[in-house]
């Protein structure tokens, strides 16, 4: 029986945190262990540069999204796990499928018509102030991603959607063009991916800056714990678990014994400050031991960029040969070949 080609990248632009390991990292490495499941697994590091144009912080994140997955257990021998950027024919393939994409399904892209939105209600002049072609190209290049290596089912949030069906609409125009090449992707919609909130009782977002870094240190994590948004209620008072952040956040990564325990415990009225310290004592003793893991990592760079390049390696055994397809099918190529 044929894999099941899975491909999902990570935008290399901050430092992952509990939602992103409840929500993306714990799910997709489970994933990634189905033997029925092919998983290819990138490091996003040129659209970073459409959303950073901080070098430091954009080789920081490299550095620890690589460290996070691989502590959080993801095996790079089982996967293909690589960075954008080490894999050249991604972006040769992204001029190539930037020919014969028409202008008009880019005008559409949500993120370039929010930005042109944005600049009409400030009252400019310009409705494509400040937008650069690195937004406005980014389905492409994200088409590219997908089918350089003919990725069949890509994870997605509801929310991103509409670039898999252009990576779609590309593919099929290309196929139309020059004869069968690329597969259509199809995007799975993560209905049942966790979202945790965050200190302030949203969603945990970067762009709320109300995360907990997932491996911070044991005394930063007690402090994150400390400041989750709780209610007035006194110790003694029921409280309600369905309602409450810190509740939410404890069972994203319990046992349903354990959640049905502490649901008991906010029943009976357990004080904030006795729940805070229960959740961060479990917590910690979940993380510590991937926390270890992701410091060594972290100290060891060489190491990252070797699992990283054997993975480029690995990702190039597909990127070049289809790469040369697409070549030769466009008329680029030597003249006696």
């Amino acid at each position: 029986m044929s894999k099941t080609r899975v491909l999902t990248g990570i935008t290399t632009t901050g430092i992952p945190h509990l939602g992103n390991y409840a929500g993306a990292i714990r799910p997709a490495i489970r994933a990634s262990n189905d033997p029925q499941t092919e998983s290819f697994l990138f490091l996003a590091d040129y659209h970073a540069l459409i959303k950073c144009q901080e070098p430091e912080r954009v080789r920081e994140s490299v550095r620890a999204i690589a460290a996070t997955w691989l502590a959080c257990g993801l095996d790079p021998e089982r996967v293909t796990f690589y960075r954008q950027t080490d894999v050249p024919e991604i972006t040769e393939l992204s001029w190539v499928l930037t020919t014969v994409t028409a202008k008009g399904l880019m005008n559409r892209a949500h993120a370039y018509k929010a930005a042109v939105q944005e600049n009409e209600e400030a009252g400019g002049a310009d409705p494509d102030r400040g937008i650069t072609m690195g937004l406005f190209c980014y389905p492409i290049l994200m088409a590219s991603d997908i089918l350089m290596f003919n990725g069949e089912k890509i994870p997605v949030g509801r929310d991103q959607t509409q670039h898999i069906e252009m990576a779609r609409d590309i593919a099929q125009r290309f196929n139309f063009l020059f004869g069968e090449t690329f597969t259509l992707p199809e995007a799975v919609i993560e209905e049942s991916a966790m979202v945790l909130p965050g200190l302030d009782g949203r969603k945990m977002s970067k762009s709320y800056n109300n995360t907990i870094p997932l491996f911070e240190s044991e005394k930063k994590l007690r402090k994150s714990i400390n400041k989750i948004k709780t209610n007035l209620l006194e110790p003694g008072e029921p409280k309600d678990p369905d309602s409450s952040a810190l509740f939410a956040i404890y069972s994203a990564f319990a046992s349903p014994d354990q959640i049905q325990a502490m649901r008991r415990e906010f029943e009976n009225g357990i004080a904030w400050g006795e729940a805070k310290k229960q959740v961060f004592e479990f917590l910690n003793e979940e993380l510590a031991p991937m926390r270890e893991t992701y410091n060594g990592l972290m100290d060891d760079p060489v190491h990252l960029d070797r699992i990283l390049q054997q993975g480029a390696e690995k990702a190039r055994d597909h990127a070049t040969p289809l790469m040369s397809v697409v070549r030769s099918k466009v008329g680029i190529g030597p003249i006696a070949g």
